[in-house]
């Protein structure tokens, strides 16, 4: 497994970014104006490790474009919250380093000093917090008021949700892997991924590129899912999507999952109380061979009954069976499941040299789940201020004064 010093090495390598002293007039160019946004100056330096920077973060495609892009919305953060009289302390920035390198189980101190390594100073790092940081609290201030919902948006959420059997969504997915030590690089992509695709054939050629889904091949696209089929967690974040939009970052066990929905269906079918899953897991080694002994095992089995007469003789570490409800069955197993009828299988590949062959045995009503107000609350509250943000990030830059020095 690739560590995080390695695995940032191998991304320089890779976009030829060797960091060497510049002497003479280069140097002078280095610290040269590049652009200027309103009254603050994009200096060549910025631009330059702002693209190192976004490289060692997984960012593909026109790297120079999304770096000027972000330098530049950069400044007109900090212009704005200057004009509202915000600040971020001193100690809110170290937190906030402290908080992003802990993704990659290291410290601020540790995360800069890699950084430092591939030619990112740690001012740059700092700056890309600071701005972080700076926009969220601005962001809070200005539309967290209107954004927390009320008691009846929220019981129409509830509505919605206690009624998921009779919703369908028309989902795409990206699965990025983040096996540990490398989750910080597989949540910065997927943000990065998510703030720059826009419709569903950018999501689908990125679904192709970054997701390890079996999904992926087809741009990440999953048929009509019922809602009572994902896990509860997902519910009251993708019920507050509109068609095409892409949802957060969700963090599941060894990966980060995007969403795009792409349809949304209701019926009056009557919900049930509650989901209760049954289901086989069934572990083979990711060699050459997986693919022909999948087929193997799902030309003889029909049902779970019949795996362990196909695997006759299999360990409970091979082959094991579940029942569970819904909201107790690990996120990355319930969302596998939530495409299949029993009897249907869906295999992932595992951290090491290990392939999980999963098959749905059956899916049952049960009694109903608790609703939890302040997490749907909390869901509704972010999608509104995210949208927001992005409506006055757009009128912001619209108004700048962006011109060569």
């Amino acid at each position: 497994m690739k560590t995080f010093v390695s695995h940032c090495l191998a991304l320089v390598v890779a976009a030829g970014l060797t960091f060497t002293g510049a002497p003479g007039a280069l140097a002078q160019n280095l610290f040269a104006p590049r652009l200027v946004v309103n009254d603050r100056v994009i200096t060549n330096y910025e631009f330059e490790q702002r693209v190192r920077f976004l490289t060692l973060l997984g960012a593909t495609g026109d790297v120079e474009k999304q770096a000027m892009d972000a330098l530049i919305e950069d400044k007109i953060r900090f212009d704005a919250a200057e004009q509202a009289g915000l600040k971020a302390t001193e100690q809110q920035i170290k937190d906030g380093m402290e908080e992003f390198a802990g993704r990659a189980n290291l410290s601020a101190e540790q995360f800069a000093a890699e950084l430092g390594k591939a030619g990112v100073a740690v001012e740059t790092f700092r700056d890309f917090v600071h701005a972080g940081l700076i926009w969220r609290e601005l962001m809070r201030a200005k539309f967290g008021a209107a954004a927390r919902p009320t008691e009846t948006a929220i019981d129409r959420a509830i509505t919605r949700q206690t009624s998921r059997a009779s919703i369908r969504l028309l989902l795409s997915e990206i699965i990025i892997p983040a096996p540990p030590g490398q989750e910080a690089e597989a949540r910065a992509l997927a943000a990065e991924i998510g703030r720059n695709v826009r419709g569903e054939a950018a999501f689908a050629e990125a679904a192709r590129t970054y997701s390890a889904s079996s999904s992926a091949e087809r741009g990440g696209r999953i048929d009509w899912v019922p809602l009572q089929n994902l896990p509860p967690t997902l519910g009251p974040m993708l019920l507050t999507l509109s068609p095409g939009q892409v949802s957060d970052p969700v963090t599941i066990p060894n990966a980060v999952a995007l969403f795009q929905l792409r349809g949304r269906d209701e019926t009056s079918e009557p919900p049930p109380e509650g989901i209760e899953l049954e289901y086989a897991e069934l572990f083979l080694p990711n060699d050459a061979e997986f693919a022909g002994e999948l087929g193997r095992i799902t030309s003889r089995a029909d049902d779970c009954d019949d795996l362990y007469t196909v695997m006759k003789g299999a360990t409970e570490q091979q082959l094991r069976r579940t029942t569970l409800p819904l909201a107790q069955v690990p996120q990355d197993v319930a969302l596998e499941l939530a495409g299949l009828d029993a009897g249907e299988v869906s295999s992932s590949a595992l951290p090491g040299d290990t392939r999980r062959v999963l098959m749905l045995c059956a899916r049952r009503p049960v009694s109903a789940e608790p609703i939890d107000r302040n997490r749907l609350a909390q869901a509704l509250a972010n999608q509104s201020i995210s949208t927001s943000a992005d409506a006055y990030m757009a009128d912001l830059r619209a108004n700048a004064i962006i011109r060569q020095p």
